[in-house]
């Protein structure tokens, strides 16, 4: 079992060697505009292009809560959508992160990250604007993805 790698940086210029999957939290109203997202789409237009089309197309795809998409934005780099908060606000109901959708689309993610041999790079998802807390993601990274073998680094941004 590997462990959670975590280093100061951006996430969307991973570090090391290989094949790799940058992961990332969406909502589940095809807002894209906040947070991670707008780095994502400094980068690369595919991403939410991507994600933007699969929610108009939503009556005919896989759309929801603990989905994931992959899009490839290089020769060995792919961004994975994940959809894991409900709406955009903390409201009654509390803070949009939804934790067994994260759960749901971690699982995707591994299954992914297995067949394209790649390692997975990620903000502490669902920590930010979702609200959710790290000390409930954390282990949902650690069964799903260092259980199964695959490296994951967690970057917090900034100084």
């Amino acid at each position: 079992m590997s462990e959670i790698t975590y280093v100061r940086g951006d996430a969307t210029v991973p570090f090391g060697k290989g094949t790799k999957l940058i992961a990332h939290v969406c909502n589940d109203l095809g807002g894209w505009g906040k947070g991670f997202v707008v780095a994502v789409s400094r980068r690369w237009p595919e991403p939410e292009a991507a994600y933007r089309r699969w929610h108009r197309e939503r009556a005919k795809n896989d759309f929801g809560l603990g989905a994931a998409q992959f899009v490839q934005v290089g020769p060995l780099l792919w961004v994975a959508n994940m959809i894991g908060q409900h709406g955009m606000r903390t409201g009654s109901k509390g803070a949009p992160v939804r934790y067994e959708a994260i759960d749901a689309a971690l699982y995707k993610l591994a299954d992914k990250a297995v067949e394209l041999d790649a390692s997975v790079h990620m903000p502490r998802i669902g920590c930010g604007l979702a609200g959710g807390k790290w000390s409930r993601v954390e282990p949902l990274i650690a069964e799903r993805l260092t259980a199964r073998g695959i490296a994951v680094t967690v970057y917090d941004f900034g100084d």
